[in-house]
């Protein structure tokens, strides 16, 4: 019996185990799942935390203004801001964002007719043009057909003279972008103002500001208060940061040129080292007369020891006792006053007292 009893614990052992170790494995598998679910749904806040910020891009990059607001989501932003702050780097197209195709928005819009050079249609092949096309237009189909199969040359030849002027004489240079300047959507719709300078006022302008020829603009002192214009702000204004014409001079009246600007740091030649000794000023003393002597020690004999104000007082006070009150009572009794009870009254009272 002892034999089979050793037999029967044994099984049950084994059997324990094997279900103690699908269990354990039953857990970790478990386990294992919520991890990975736990990191899939961390995975985003992650990476957010591990993103540089705007504010550290612009300060490792020498042109801070390249930087922009999707730069910190790049795989490698520093890379990305010192190439894009490299010189003579072209920007990245605008429209690399867009979820519609480049120039799709141009659908619908009226195209321009083509216009010749003025340098071209100065030679006359325009007029030309036009009375060949309509000659064509009133030729029949058989003079049509022997054109084709005997055709004639030189039917709009022009002189060499004015071809040779017209690109070599008239020809103006075409209008060419600059360096990294691309093509958007729209750009040629936009104004240029090519003749418009800034701080240069037309003569319609100062006409309907009223101001005559020579005179400073109205807008000339609040620039002295407040500085150039943030747009401009090396731009050489004549009473701001450059001299004032000859014969002008500064004043506050209406219609001159305000208060002369004054620099923030003085000339090197006036300014003072740190610590340098200011020179003393030496008085030159008079000498005193006798008779004047005299009559200062006859003055100062008059005078009291005592300063006047400064005799002791018989009580002095302190100021630290209180001034004596009545005593308050604690209550006060009201004095009652019946009353009658109006009709119609919801809440009314017999009495009432009098304060």
């Amino acid at each position: 019996t002892t034999i089979f009893e050793k037999f029967s614990f044994t099984v049950t052992a084994t059997a324990k185990g094997e279900g103690n170790e699908k269990e354990a494995s039953n857990d970790a598998a478990k386990k294992k799942g919520s991890d990975v679910d736990y990191d899939e749904q961390d995975a985003p806040k992650k990476k957010q935390l591990q993103r540089m910020k705007i504010a550290e891009l612009k300060q490792i990059c020498n042109k801070p203004d390249v930087v922009e607001v999707w730069d910190a989501t790049a795989v490698d932003p520093e890379l990305l801001v010192y190439l894009k702050s490299y010189r003579n780097t072209v920007p990245v197209p605008r429209h690399w964002s867009q979820k519609r195709k480049f120039l799709q928005a141009k659908r619908g819009i009226a195209k321009r007719p083509f216009q010749l050079p003025v340098f071209i249609a100065a030679t006359g092949i325009e007029k030309m043009r036009q009375a060949y096309i309509k000659k064509e237009n009133s030729k029949r189909s058989k003079q049509k057909q022997r054109g084709c199969t005997q055709p004639k040359m030189g039917k709009m030849d022009i002189d060499y003279q004015d071809l040779h002027g017209a690109f070599f004489k008239y020809q103006t240079k075409p209008n060419l972008t600059s360096h990294g300047d691309l093509y958007y959507e729209g750009k040629e719709f936009e104004v240029k103002l090519r003749e418009m300078k800034p701080g240069m006022l037309s003569r319609k302008l100062k006409e309907a500001l009223g101001m005559p020829d020579g005179a400073p603009p109205p807008w000339l002192k609040s620039m002295q208060l407040y500085g150039p214009p943030p747009s401009y702000p090396c731009l050489k204004i004549l009473g701001l940061n450059a001299p004032v014409s000859p014969g002008d001079s500064f004043d506050d009246a209406p219609g001159e040129w305000g208060n002369p600007p004054i620099g923030e740091e003085e000339p090197l030649d006036r300014s003072k080292h740190w610590g340098e000794l200011e020179e003393e000023e030496e008085v030159e003393q008079e000498p005193m007369e006798d008779e004047e002597i005299e009559e200062g020690i006859r003055s100062v004999d008059t005078i009291s020891s005592t300063p006047a104000g400064a005799e002791t007082p018989d009580v002095i006070d302190l100021g630290r006792t209180q001034p004596e009150r009545q005593a308050e009572r604690l209550y006060k009794v009201l004095e009652r006053k019946e009353e009658r009870i109006a009709t119609g009254t919801l809440f009314g009272s017999t009495h009432t007292y009098r304060f």
